[in-house]
Protein backbone atom coordinates (compact mmCIF):
# COMPACT_ATOMS: atom_id res chain seq x y z
CA UNK A 1 0.00 0.00 0.00
CA UNK A 2 1.42 3.35 -1.25
CA UNK A 3 1.10 6.45 1.75
CA UNK A 4 1.55 10.05 0.88
CA UNK A 5 3.72 11.60 3.21
CA UNK A 6 2.23 13.78 6.05
CA UNK A 7 5.61 13.93 7.84
CA UNK A 8 9.56 13.17 7.76
CA UNK A 9 8.82 9.86 9.35
CA UNK A 10 5.48 7.39 8.52
CA UNK A 11 4.42 3.93 9.57
CA UNK A 12 2.94 1.97 7.30
CA UNK A 13 -0.64 1.08 7.59
CA UNK A 14 -1.40 -2.82 8.76
CA UNK A 15 -2.87 -4.61 5.95
CA UNK A 16 -6.37 -5.93 6.04
CA UNK A 17 -7.86 -7.91 8.33
CA UNK A 18 -5.23 -7.04 10.81
CA UNK A 19 -5.53 -5.45 14.00
CA UNK A 20 -4.80 -1.78 14.93
CA UNK A 21 -4.00 -0.12 18.11
CA UNK A 22 -6.27 2.30 19.27
CA UNK A 23 -3.12 4.94 19.11
CA UNK A 24 -2.59 4.30 15.46
CA UNK A 25 -6.37 4.36 14.97
CA UNK A 26 -6.42 7.64 16.83
CA UNK A 27 -3.65 8.76 14.53
CA UNK A 28 -5.12 7.86 11.30
CA UNK A 29 -8.20 9.51 11.86
CA UNK A 30 -6.48 12.74 12.58
CA UNK A 31 -5.02 12.82 10.04
CA UNK A 32 -7.74 11.68 7.45
CA UNK A 33 -9.19 15.10 8.91
CA UNK A 34 -6.38 17.09 7.62
CA UNK A 35 -4.35 17.37 11.91
CA UNK A 36 -1.51 15.94 10.19
CA UNK A 37 -1.02 18.30 7.21
CA UNK A 38 1.68 21.05 7.61
CA UNK A 39 0.24 24.50 8.50
CA UNK A 40 0.54 27.04 5.36
CA UNK A 41 3.70 28.49 5.23
CA UNK A 42 2.51 31.74 4.20
CA UNK A 43 -0.84 33.47 3.60
CA UNK A 44 -4.09 30.82 3.10
CA UNK A 45 -5.79 31.10 -0.10
CA UNK A 46 -8.52 29.14 -1.80
CA UNK A 47 -6.12 25.67 -2.51
CA UNK A 48 -5.93 25.76 1.20
CA UNK A 49 -9.72 26.01 1.67
CA UNK A 50 -9.83 23.02 -1.30
CA UNK A 51 -7.77 20.78 1.24
CA UNK A 52 -9.47 21.00 3.68
CA UNK A 53 -13.12 20.58 1.97
CA UNK A 54 -11.63 17.49 0.49
CA UNK A 55 -10.11 16.44 3.88
CA UNK A 56 -13.61 16.51 5.88
CA UNK A 57 -16.28 16.21 2.91
CA UNK A 58 -18.46 19.09 4.24
CA UNK A 59 -18.79 21.76 6.84
CA UNK A 60 -21.66 21.70 9.26
CA UNK A 61 -23.79 24.99 10.16
CA UNK A 62 -25.21 25.84 12.88
CA UNK A 63 -27.06 29.48 13.81
CA UNK A 64 -25.51 29.66 17.46
CA UNK A 65 -22.56 32.66 16.51
CA UNK A 66 -21.73 33.25 20.37
CA UNK A 67 -18.06 32.29 19.31
CA UNK A 68 -18.01 32.42 15.62
CA UNK A 69 -20.52 30.34 12.94
CA UNK A 70 -19.68 26.50 13.19
CA UNK A 71 -19.31 26.29 9.64
CA UNK A 72 -15.91 28.41 9.71
CA UNK A 73 -14.66 27.18 12.33
CA UNK A 74 -13.19 23.32 10.88
CA UNK A 75 -10.78 25.55 8.60
CA UNK A 76 -9.53 27.37 11.08
CA UNK A 77 -8.56 24.20 13.10
CA UNK A 78 -6.42 22.49 10.27
CA UNK A 79 -5.22 26.17 8.70
CA UNK A 80 -4.82 28.56 11.47
CA UNK A 81 -6.15 32.03 11.30
CA UNK A 82 -7.50 32.91 7.66
CA UNK A 83 -9.74 35.32 6.30
CA UNK A 84 -13.36 34.35 6.50
CA UNK A 85 -13.90 35.63 2.83
CA UNK A 86 -11.95 32.92 1.57
CA UNK A 87 -15.25 30.41 2.67
CA UNK A 88 -17.86 33.44 2.00
CA UNK A 89 -16.52 33.02 -1.46
CA UNK A 90 -16.50 29.72 -2.02
CA UNK A 91 -20.19 29.36 -0.80
CA UNK A 92 -21.95 32.50 -2.16
CA UNK A 93 -19.83 33.71 -5.03
CA UNK A 94 -19.59 32.11 -8.69
CA UNK A 95 -18.45 29.67 -9.93
CA UNK A 96 -20.05 28.29 -6.94
CA UNK A 97 -17.72 25.58 -5.17
CA UNK A 98 -20.02 24.99 -2.15
CA UNK A 99 -23.35 24.78 -1.59
CA UNK A 100 -25.71 24.61 1.31
CA UNK A 101 -28.00 21.39 1.80
CA UNK A 102 -28.84 18.98 4.52
CA UNK A 103 -25.26 16.75 4.75
CA UNK A 104 -24.88 16.02 8.13
CA UNK A 105 -27.65 18.23 9.46
CA UNK A 106 -27.44 21.51 7.71
CA UNK A 107 -23.98 21.78 5.87
CA UNK A 108 -22.01 23.14 3.08
CA UNK A 109 -20.78 20.77 0.74
CA UNK A 110 -19.02 20.63 -2.57
CA UNK A 111 -21.26 21.34 -5.93
CA UNK A 112 -19.76 17.84 -7.43
CA UNK A 113 -22.35 16.48 -4.23
CA UNK A 114 -25.58 17.95 -5.50
CA UNK A 115 -26.16 15.01 -7.58
CA UNK A 116 -25.53 12.84 -5.12
CA UNK A 117 -28.23 13.92 -2.75
CA UNK A 118 -31.07 14.03 -5.14
CA UNK A 119 -32.39 10.97 -3.89
CA UNK A 120 -33.08 12.42 -0.64
CA UNK A 121 -34.37 15.52 -2.39
CA UNK A 122 -37.00 13.68 -3.74
CA UNK A 123 -38.01 12.01 -0.45
CA UNK A 124 -40.77 13.68 1.98
CA UNK A 125 -39.25 15.90 4.02
CA UNK A 126 -38.01 14.46 7.55
CA UNK A 127 -39.57 16.96 9.76
CA UNK A 128 -43.58 16.59 9.14
CA UNK A 129 -44.37 20.14 9.67
CA UNK A 130 -42.61 20.67 6.39
CA UNK A 131 -43.80 18.06 4.56
CA UNK A 132 -47.39 19.01 5.07
CA UNK A 133 -47.36 21.93 3.82
CA UNK A 134 -46.95 20.57 0.32
CA UNK A 135 -50.54 18.35 1.21
CA UNK A 136 -52.20 21.30 3.05
CA UNK A 137 -51.52 24.10 1.24
CA UNK A 138 -49.61 23.17 -2.62
CA UNK A 139 -51.35 26.23 -4.18
CA UNK A 140 -49.06 28.34 -1.69
CA UNK A 141 -45.62 25.72 -2.18
CA UNK A 142 -46.53 26.50 -6.36
CA UNK A 143 -47.15 30.71 -5.29
CA UNK A 144 -43.58 30.68 -3.47
CA UNK A 145 -41.73 28.56 -6.21
CA UNK A 146 -43.30 31.46 -8.67
CA UNK A 147 -42.11 34.29 -6.87
CA UNK A 148 -38.37 33.00 -6.30
CA UNK A 149 -38.34 32.34 -10.28
CA UNK A 150 -39.69 35.68 -11.06
CA UNK A 151 -38.42 37.66 -8.16
CA UNK A 152 -34.87 35.96 -6.50
CA UNK A 153 -33.32 36.05 -4.78
CA UNK A 154 -35.03 36.62 -2.13
CA UNK A 155 -35.73 35.98 1.78
CA UNK A 156 -38.95 34.79 3.44
CA UNK A 157 -39.60 37.64 4.79
CA UNK A 158 -39.71 39.81 1.27
CA UNK A 159 -42.31 37.10 -0.04
CA UNK A 160 -44.19 36.65 3.08
CA UNK A 161 -48.05 35.47 2.90
CA UNK A 162 -50.73 36.88 5.18
CA UNK A 163 -50.49 33.87 7.41
CA UNK A 164 -50.22 34.93 11.11
CA UNK A 165 -46.86 33.63 12.64
CA UNK A 166 -46.77 30.97 14.70
CA UNK A 167 -45.07 32.08 18.14
CA UNK A 168 -45.69 28.68 20.08
CA UNK A 169 -42.45 27.16 20.16
CA UNK A 170 -39.84 29.86 20.40
CA UNK A 171 -37.01 29.45 17.85
CA UNK A 172 -39.83 27.06 15.18
CA UNK A 173 -42.30 30.20 14.53
CA UNK A 174 -42.32 29.32 10.90
CA UNK A 175 -44.93 31.11 8.56
CA UNK A 176 -46.24 28.98 6.04
CA UNK A 177 -44.03 30.54 3.75
CA UNK A 178 -40.81 29.88 5.33
CA UNK A 179 -42.07 26.60 5.85
CA UNK A 180 -42.72 26.23 1.80
CA UNK A 181 -39.27 27.96 1.04
CA UNK A 182 -37.64 24.83 3.64
CA UNK A 183 -39.47 22.46 1.76
CA UNK A 184 -38.90 23.62 -1.59
CA UNK A 185 -34.86 23.78 -0.59
CA UNK A 186 -35.17 20.11 0.96
CA UNK A 187 -36.32 19.48 -2.47
CA UNK A 188 -33.54 21.06 -4.21
CA UNK A 189 -36.03 23.80 -5.90
CA UNK A 190 -34.36 26.38 -4.64
CA UNK A 191 -31.03 26.82 -3.00
CA UNK A 192 -29.26 29.43 -0.89
CA UNK A 193 -28.10 31.98 -2.93
CA UNK A 194 -26.49 33.72 0.01
CA UNK A 195 -26.88 34.22 4.03
CA UNK A 196 -28.09 38.15 5.01
CA UNK A 197 -27.17 40.08 8.02
CA UNK A 198 -29.27 38.24 9.93
CA UNK A 199 -27.94 34.62 8.62
CA UNK A 200 -31.39 34.10 7.31
CA UNK A 201 -31.33 32.54 3.98
CA UNK A 202 -32.05 34.30 1.01
CA UNK A 203 -33.75 31.97 -2.00
CA UNK A 204 -32.99 31.49 -5.68
CA UNK A 205 -33.77 28.97 -8.25
CA UNK A 206 -30.88 26.16 -8.91
CA UNK A 207 -29.83 27.29 -12.56
CA UNK A 208 -29.08 30.99 -10.93
CA UNK A 209 -26.69 29.36 -8.65
CA UNK A 210 -25.05 26.52 -9.09
CA UNK A 211 -23.38 25.66 -12.50
CA UNK A 212 -24.29 24.34 -14.97
CA UNK A 213 -22.40 21.16 -15.34
CA UNK A 214 -23.98 20.31 -11.68
CA UNK A 215 -27.32 20.64 -12.77
CA UNK A 216 -27.21 18.65 -16.09
CA UNK A 217 -25.20 15.51 -14.34
CA UNK A 218 -26.98 12.57 -14.70
CA UNK A 219 -28.86 11.34 -11.68
CA UNK A 220 -27.45 8.34 -9.99
CA UNK A 221 -28.75 5.42 -8.81
CA UNK A 222 -29.73 5.39 -4.68
CA UNK A 223 -27.84 2.88 -4.63
CA UNK A 224 -24.72 4.38 -6.50
CA UNK A 225 -25.46 7.68 -4.21
CA UNK A 226 -25.28 5.79 -1.11
CA UNK A 227 -21.85 4.58 -1.98
CA UNK A 228 -20.40 7.55 -3.01
CA UNK A 229 -21.25 9.27 -0.09
CA UNK A 230 -19.65 6.15 2.26
CA UNK A 231 -16.41 6.29 -0.06
CA UNK A 232 -16.48 10.23 1.10
CA UNK A 233 -17.19 9.41 4.78
CA UNK A 234 -14.47 6.54 4.75
CA UNK A 235 -11.93 8.57 3.61
CA UNK A 236 -12.67 11.34 5.81
CA UNK A 237 -13.00 9.59 8.91
CA UNK A 238 -9.59 7.27 7.93
CA UNK A 239 -11.31 4.19 10.37
CA UNK A 240 -15.03 3.74 11.13
CA UNK A 241 -17.30 1.56 12.49
CA UNK A 242 -20.54 0.78 10.56
CA UNK A 243 -22.38 3.41 12.62
CA UNK A 244 -19.37 6.56 12.21
CA UNK A 245 -20.15 5.58 8.39
CA UNK A 246 -23.83 6.05 8.19
CA UNK A 247 -23.76 9.35 10.71
CA UNK A 248 -21.72 11.22 8.46
CA UNK A 249 -24.04 12.05 6.02
CA UNK A 250 -27.05 10.62 7.88
CA UNK A 251 -27.70 7.44 5.22
CA UNK A 252 -29.96 5.05 6.05
CA UNK A 253 -29.06 1.70 7.76
CA UNK A 254 -29.48 -0.76 5.45
CA UNK A 255 -28.11 1.60 2.36
CA UNK A 256 -25.18 1.58 4.11
CA UNK A 257 -24.57 -1.77 5.09
CA UNK A 258 -24.72 -2.45 1.45
CA UNK A 259 -22.39 0.10 0.80
CA UNK A 260 -19.86 -0.89 3.08
CA UNK A 261 -20.65 -4.08 1.68
CA UNK A 262 -19.79 -3.26 -1.80
CA UNK A 263 -16.39 -1.14 -1.43
CA UNK A 264 -15.12 -3.90 1.03
CA UNK A 265 -15.30 -6.53 -2.04
CA UNK A 266 -13.67 -3.71 -4.15
CA UNK A 267 -11.06 -3.25 -1.76
CA UNK A 268 -11.59 0.13 -1.09
CA UNK A 269 -12.73 -0.45 2.84
CA UNK A 270 -10.28 -3.04 4.56
CA UNK A 271 -12.15 -4.91 7.57
CA UNK A 272 -9.95 -4.33 10.99
CA UNK A 273 -9.91 -4.87 14.62
CA UNK A 274 -9.15 -1.81 16.24
CA UNK A 275 -7.65 -1.90 20.49
CA UNK A 276 -10.56 -1.44 22.42
CA UNK A 277 -13.35 -1.19 20.23
CA UNK A 278 -16.51 -3.34 20.36
CA UNK A 279 -17.42 -2.99 16.91
CA UNK A 280 -15.66 -4.51 13.61
CA UNK A 281 -14.18 -1.15 11.77
CA UNK A 282 -13.23 -0.63 7.99
CA UNK A 283 -9.95 0.88 7.49
CA UNK A 284 -9.59 3.28 4.20
CA UNK A 285 -7.39 1.90 1.34
CA UNK A 286 -6.10 4.89 0.91
CA UNK A 287 -5.38 6.18 4.78
CA UNK A 288 -1.92 7.62 6.17
CA UNK A 289 -0.52 6.54 9.18
CA UNK A 290 1.37 9.30 10.83
CA UNK A 291 3.98 8.12 13.38
CA UNK A 292 3.11 11.61 15.24
CA UNK A 293 0.77 13.93 15.23
CA UNK A 294 1.38 17.65 16.56
CA UNK A 295 -1.67 19.75 16.05
CA UNK A 296 -2.58 22.30 18.85
CA UNK A 297 -5.89 23.64 18.06
CA UNK A 298 -9.24 24.17 19.41
CA UNK A 299 -12.00 22.28 17.57
CA UNK A 300 -15.80 23.37 17.50
CA UNK A 301 -18.29 21.35 18.84
CA UNK A 302 -19.98 20.74 15.22
CA UNK A 303 -16.43 19.60 13.95
CA UNK A 304 -16.60 16.52 11.82
CA UNK A 305 -13.64 15.48 14.41
CA UNK A 306 -16.01 15.43 16.78
CA UNK A 307 -19.63 15.15 15.78
CA UNK A 308 -20.14 11.56 16.70
CA UNK A 309 -19.98 11.41 20.33
CA UNK A 310 -19.55 7.92 20.95
CA UNK A 311 -17.05 8.05 17.99
CA UNK A 312 -15.13 10.97 20.07
CA UNK A 313 -15.55 9.03 23.57
CA UNK A 314 -14.18 5.52 21.70
CA UNK A 315 -11.59 7.25 19.60
CA UNK A 316 -10.22 9.88 22.51
CA UNK A 317 -11.47 8.62 25.33
CA UNK A 318 -13.24 12.09 25.88
CA UNK A 319 -16.99 12.15 26.67
CA UNK A 320 -18.59 15.18 25.18
CA UNK A 321 -21.64 16.66 25.22
CA UNK A 322 -22.69 19.97 24.03
CA UNK A 323 -24.70 21.62 26.82
CA UNK A 324 -26.50 24.84 24.59
CA UNK A 325 -30.18 23.58 25.37
CA UNK A 326 -28.96 22.88 29.18
CA UNK A 327 -30.57 24.82 31.78
CA UNK A 328 -27.75 26.88 33.28
CA UNK A 329 -27.67 25.45 36.34
CA UNK A 330 -27.44 21.89 35.35
CA UNK A 331 -24.64 22.52 32.63
CA UNK A 332 -21.34 20.14 33.51
CA UNK A 333 -18.37 22.16 31.26
CA UNK A 334 -20.40 25.47 29.71
CA UNK A 335 -22.69 26.45 27.09
CA UNK A 336 -20.47 26.42 24.45
CA UNK A 337 -17.53 24.35 25.06
CA UNK A 338 -14.26 23.24 23.03
CA UNK A 339 -12.17 20.54 23.19
CA UNK A 340 -8.50 21.55 22.55
CA UNK A 341 -6.53 18.99 20.73
CA UNK A 342 -3.09 19.16 21.52
CA UNK A 343 -0.76 16.40 19.93
CA UNK A 344 -3.06 13.35 18.97
CA UNK A 345 -5.45 13.84 22.05
CA UNK A 346 -8.05 15.50 23.37
CA UNK A 347 -6.47 17.18 26.61
CA UNK A 348 -8.54 20.14 27.55
CA UNK A 349 -11.97 21.60 27.26
CA UNK A 350 -12.73 25.59 27.66
CA UNK A 351 -16.13 27.39 27.48
CA UNK A 352 -15.77 30.31 25.38
CA UNK A 353 -17.32 33.77 24.55
CA UNK A 354 -16.53 35.97 22.19
CA UNK A 355 -17.54 39.49 23.47
CA UNK A 356 -17.45 41.86 20.94
CA UNK A 357 -18.68 44.35 21.72
CA UNK A 358 -15.99 44.91 24.83
CA UNK A 359 -13.64 43.13 22.38
CA UNK A 360 -13.23 40.78 24.75
CA UNK A 361 -12.39 36.37 24.42
CA UNK A 362 -14.52 35.50 27.74
CA UNK A 363 -13.83 32.34 29.29
CA UNK A 364 -16.18 31.22 31.53
CA UNK A 365 -14.77 27.98 32.22
CA UNK A 366 -11.25 25.39 31.45
CA UNK A 367 -11.61 22.05 31.94
CA UNK A 368 -8.56 19.65 32.17
CA UNK A 369 -8.92 15.89 31.07
CA UNK A 370 -7.12 13.27 32.82
CA UNK A 371 -4.67 10.79 31.63
CA UNK A 372 -6.38 7.30 31.83
CA UNK A 373 -5.75 5.15 34.27
CA UNK A 374 -1.77 3.60 33.70
CA UNK A 375 -1.10 5.64 30.84
CA UNK A 376 0.30 9.06 32.73
CA UNK A 377 3.47 9.61 31.20
CA UNK A 378 3.47 7.83 28.16
CA UNK A 379 2.97 10.42 25.97
CA UNK A 380 0.23 12.57 28.06
CA UNK A 381 1.56 15.99 28.57
CA UNK A 382 1.70 17.54 31.91
CA UNK A 383 -0.26 20.30 33.52
CA UNK A 384 1.92 23.01 32.23
CA UNK A 385 2.26 21.50 29.06
CA UNK A 386 -1.25 22.21 28.50
CA UNK A 387 -1.96 25.01 29.71
CA UNK A 388 0.97 26.86 27.82
CA UNK A 389 -0.08 25.69 24.67
CA UNK A 390 -4.13 26.78 25.50
CA UNK A 391 -2.60 30.02 26.13
CA UNK A 392 -1.33 30.17 23.48
CA UNK A 393 -4.00 28.89 21.17
CA UNK A 394 -6.78 31.30 22.88
CA UNK A 395 -4.58 34.34 22.14
CA UNK A 396 -4.37 33.13 18.39
CA UNK A 397 -7.84 32.31 18.37
CA UNK A 398 -8.57 35.57 19.61
CA UNK A 399 -6.55 37.55 17.16
CA UNK A 400 -8.11 35.79 14.06
CA UNK A 401 -11.53 36.80 15.89
CA UNK A 402 -10.35 40.67 15.82
CA UNK A 403 -10.85 40.83 19.89
CA UNK A 404 -7.98 42.59 21.60
CA UNK A 405 -7.69 40.80 24.87
CA UNK A 406 -8.54 37.32 26.54
CA UNK A 407 -10.01 37.09 29.70
CA UNK A 408 -8.77 34.97 32.68
CA UNK A 409 -10.98 32.25 33.36
CA UNK A 410 -13.11 32.11 35.52
CA UNK A 411 -14.37 28.54 36.68
CA UNK A 412 -13.65 24.91 36.29
CA UNK A 413 -10.70 23.13 37.69
CA UNK A 414 -7.77 24.45 34.63
CA UNK A 415 -9.16 27.44 35.57
CA UNK A 416 -6.31 28.99 37.87
CA UNK A 417 -3.05 26.83 35.71
CA UNK A 418 -4.30 28.46 32.26
CA UNK A 419 -4.63 31.89 34.05
CA UNK A 420 -1.63 31.89 35.15
CA UNK A 421 -0.17 30.90 31.97
CA UNK A 422 -1.95 33.59 29.97
CA UNK A 423 -0.31 36.35 32.23
CA UNK A 424 3.01 34.86 31.53
CA UNK A 425 3.04 33.01 27.99
CA UNK A 426 4.46 35.04 24.87
CA UNK A 427 2.05 35.29 22.01
CA UNK A 428 1.90 33.12 19.12
CA UNK A 429 0.40 34.55 15.87
CA UNK A 430 -1.64 36.64 15.80
CA UNK A 431 -2.81 36.88 19.21
CA UNK A 432 -4.26 39.46 21.88
CA UNK A 433 -2.83 40.16 25.20
CA UNK A 434 -4.53 39.06 28.29
CA UNK A 435 -6.68 40.94 30.85
CA UNK A 436 -5.67 42.02 34.39
CA UNK A 437 -6.41 39.19 36.34
CA UNK A 438 -10.06 39.91 38.54
CA UNK A 439 -9.13 36.57 40.32
CA UNK A 440 -10.37 33.11 39.64
CA UNK A 441 -12.98 31.34 41.43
Amino acid sequence: MVLESVSQSQASVPPAQASISHAQARRIALAAQGFADRLPAGSVDLRHLRRVVRRVGLLQMDSVNVLMRAHYMPLYSRLGPYPRTLLDRAAYRAPRELFEYWGHEASLLPVSLQPMLRWRMARGHEWGSVSRINRDRPDLVRWVLDEVRAKGPLTAAEIEDDVPTRREQWGWNWSDVKTALEHLFWRGEVVAARRNGAWARVYDVPERVLPHAVLEAPTPSPADAHRELVRVAARALGVAVEKDLRDYFRLPLAATRSAVADLVEAGELLPVMVEGWQQPAYLHAEARLPRQVNAATLVSPFDPLVWERARTERMFGFRYRIEIYVPAAQRVHGYYVLPFLLGDRLVARVDLKADRQAGVLRVPAAWIEQAPAGRAGRGHPGLGEVAEALAAELRRLAGWLELDTVAPPLGGDFAEPLGAALRTSVPVGPAAPVEPAAGVR
